[in-house]
């Protein structure tokens, strides 16, 4: 694990905090997109599909800020579509790393080294950099020759100036983990802080719909790929001991969607950063109004496959936490890649997809028209003053 301690004691105080209140349900990390639009078209992606008119909103660096204070998750992190497109993204990192949170912006690095001296180093902040694996690997997944070139360009520039990198990773069910694993050898020989790496969601927008892992070829994935790196310990991961053993098939854990709320320019996306069913005015009424009972594997369909640390990783962190001796085994042992696995759970009383995306779609053009013809009306009316 490569996690900054200062990270992990900050974090741990705040998880032990929110026990000691009694909290059932609190942020760990809050996923912030202060936009949707992107510079790739992905096939995996499930994000930008979106008419223009939404695709041109921007999350001001006001209201950013307020989800943070309104949140109080300890981490945010900033994706997208791709952050670097914003142009008030260095005020909304200035604004989160001032208030001592740890900042991750999440890019594909096109723009990395043409923006990068707006930013400064700080133990608050991380650079994560979206490589897929190799070179023919990422290219395909992004669908664009030359990227994965510009993001390894992009990464040794952002090193050189002294900013922590990652690299985040999203596999499906053609990678190999023989190149997965000598794909984490040449990253690491790169200087990277930490991977975090994760099975795809499958996106009901997605242009490719053939290629997504269901959960026993997730494990399987995982457990060839620890096995491959000494269970894990030859490689720095930026994840949770625990949440890798998850991977691996090791352990049984329900999501925790609150444990990752999402802000975007739609405002509090119900219930978790890969679904969006709804959308909640303030994060008290996403969390008080929320049917969380309601999604989740063993309870929603478009669930039953997921393992993405976005919906995991809380749970695992929060296990860490309340059973340090159980992450303390694995640290030591390394993930375990062979035997029995973990029992899964049951999807025999899940309920069935409903699709909901057209008709969000529609109500937010509805009000993005409603609130530009409110502004060019009052224009007139100052105008005739």
């Amino acid at each position: 694990m490569s996690i900054p301690l200062r990270q992990v004691a900050r974090v741990g105080a705040y998880i032990v905090r929110q026990h000691l209140a009694g909290r059932k349900r609190y942020p760990l990390v809050l996923m912030l997109e202060p936009l949707f639009r992107c510079n790739l078209a992905c096939a995996g992606c499930g994000k930008i599909d979106y008419p223009d008119a939404i695709l041109d909103k921007r999350i001001s660096v006001a209201d950013a800020l307020g989800a943070v204070d309104e949140c109080g998750a300890p981490v945010v992190v900033m994706a997208g579509g791709e952050p670097l497109l914003h142009k008030e993204l260095p005020k909304i990192v200035q604004g989160v790393i001032a208030r001592k949170k740890f900042a991750i912006v999440c890019t594909n690095a096109l723009l990395l080294e043409k923006k990068i001296d707006q930013y400064a180093p700080s133990p608050y902040f991380t650079w994560s950099i979206h490589l897929d694996g190799d070179r023919e690997m990422h290219d395909k997944s992004v669908c664009q020759p030359g990227v994965y070139d510009r993001a390894v360009s992009a990464l040794k520039t952002a090193k050189s100036k002294g900013f922590r990198v990652t690299i985040n990773c999203t596999f499906f069910n053609d990678a190999d983990p023989e190149r997965i694993a000598a794909f984490f050898d040449t990253v690491t020989k790169l200087g990277v802080d930490g991977i975090t790496m994760s099975p795809g969601y499958a996106y009901e927008r997605a242009p490719d719909q053939k290629h997504f892992l269901n959960r026993s070829a997730t494990k399987q994935l995982f457990r060839a790929i620890f096995r491959r790196g000494d269970g894990g310990r030859k490689w720095a991961f930026n994840q949770s001991t625990m949440f890798l053993d998850f991977l691996a098939g090791n352990q049984t854990y329900h999501c925790t969607p609150w444990g990752n709320p999402t802000r975007t320019v739609f405002g509090w996306q119900r219930p978790c950063y890969l679904l969006g069913e709804g959308y909640a005015k303030t994060f008290k009424e996403l969390m008080e109004e929320t049917d969380w009972d309601a999604y989740g594997v063993g309870n929603y369909e478009k669930c039953a496959d997921c393992m993405v640390h976005s919906g995991f990783e809380a749970t695992a962190v929060r296990d860490t936490v309340t059973r340090p001796w159980k992450a303390l085994g694995v640290t030591l042992r390394g993930v375990r890649t062979e035997g029995e696995m973990a029992p899964d759970i049951p999807l025999d009383r899940q309920r069935p997809a409903t699709y909901v995306f057209d008709s969000t779609v529609t109500q937010k053009l509805s009000e993005i028209r409603r609130a530009e013809a409110e502004e060019k009306a009052g224009k007139k009316a100052a105008t005739a003053a």
